[in-house]
């Protein structure tokens, strides 16, 4: 690892950070009065508080600093469209974050209660309300990702690629939540579905889709490049949910936001529960069931099951292959160097190698 080279690169991505929380911040300041507040009722800004609690509370904001370093791989001039891009990005993840919350049950995010929660304490003597509540928020959020891309203020051709590229990952979005139902629902430890999921949940949404609204935005065609992107998103998709679900069992709670063993007890066969499946005896199997998909499943059963897989060495071997594909990630990226800017391509080199050792 390149320490010099990853502490410019993490200086790059915190700047964009900042920049962009900012502007999101003054996002939600106007987007009261956008909508035409004063007809709105009461429920309606409170779905909006609580969309920007959500939104402003944290968050690595990855896909922006992505989104324009993909611009910085065609030009270091200033591209029109990058804020409306960015705006758009992390609202669908708002609400990729609000229907995992509701699918889960999960009480905490991002160091706060979910948006199912807080719909919770507001509406305590109606929970189908509480829920409904909460759907219409991740709604909201999802509608208005698309929103922020049509209103920008671009040529048409370039609004339609930009919008074309949102509206594919919304779908892939949803049905990214559907398989991941379905991954866990029937139980199922096929590894092709597992790869699956994370290519619609992580992969198209987190890495691809900032990456093409980049290069586009900044005027490149996309057509030669596809299938580099593609391998680069899909490669570097593993590698950080790998590293999320290594999180889940090994990270520290006050760091990361979320208690420990939050996947297993919603049940979510992760690549941590599929190897710590197939590594453990009978016995352990049956001690790793008992707390998977259990909401009742105590902080001591997590603390047996983390112990059962330090026995194991199921954590170096997770690891091992979130560095593997990284690597690979960063080798695919190293291979742009013929077409795009040194400084830019050595940003995505570097991403998914801190990747492999963030700590949240």
């Amino acid at each position: 690892m390149n320490s010099s080279a990853l502490t410019v690169v993490l200086e790059r991505a915190a700047g964009h950070q900042q920049r962009f929380d900012s502007s999101f911040e003054k996002y939600f300041a106007g987007l009261g009065g956008d909508l035409n507040g004063a007809r709105l009722g009461r429920f309606t800004p409170r779905c909006l508080e609580l969309l920007a609690e959500l939104s402003l509370r944290g968050g690595k904001r990855v896909r922006v600093a992505l989104l324009h370093e993909a611009a910085r791989l065609v030009t270091e001039e200033e591209v029109p469209g990058l804020l409306e891009a960015a705006l758009s990005l992390e609202l669908l993840h708002s609400h990729a974050l609000i229907l995992d919350d509701i699918i889960d049950d999960s009480p905490l995010r991002r160091g706060g209660p979910s948006t199912l929660y807080a719909c919770r304490a507001d509406l305590p003597e109606n929970p189908q309300a509480a829920l409904g509540l909460a759907m219409m928020v991740g709604d909201l959020a999802g509608f208005l990702a698309l929103r922020v891309l049509f209103h920008a203020d671009l040529p048409a051709d370039r609004k339609q690629a930009l919008l074309d590229v949102q509206l594919g990952v919304t779908t892939d979005t949803v049905i990214g939540q559907i398989l991941d139902l379905e991954r866990d629902v029937v139980s199922s430890e096929d590894d092709g579905l597992l790869e699956t999921v994370c290519e619609y949940k992580t992969s198209r949404y987190s890495i691809l889709a900032p990456l093409r609204l980049g290069l586009l935005a900044a005027g490149e065609d996309l057509a030669e490049h596809e299938e580099s992107l593609h391998r680069y998103a899909a490669l570097a998709g593993v590698s950080g949910q790998m590293r999320d679900d290594y999180l889940d069992l090994f990270g520290d709670p006050d760091v990361t936001g979320k208690p420990l063993g939050a996947d297993l007890r919603a049940g979510r066969l992760t690549y941590l529960v599929r190897d710590l499946l197939a590594a453990t005896d009978a016995e352990e199997h049956d001690t790793i069931r008992a707390g998977l998909g259990s909401p009742e499943c105590t902080p001591q059963a997590i603390d047996r099951i983390r112990d059962i897989a330090y026995r194991h060495d199921v954590h170096e071997r997770l690891q091992s292959a979130i560095d593997r594909y990284a690597e690979a990630a960063a080798a695919e990226a190293a291979s742009w160097r013929r077409h795009w800017r040194e400084d830019a391509v050595a940003v995505f080199e570097q991403l998914p190698v801190w990747n492999t050792r963030r700590t949240k």
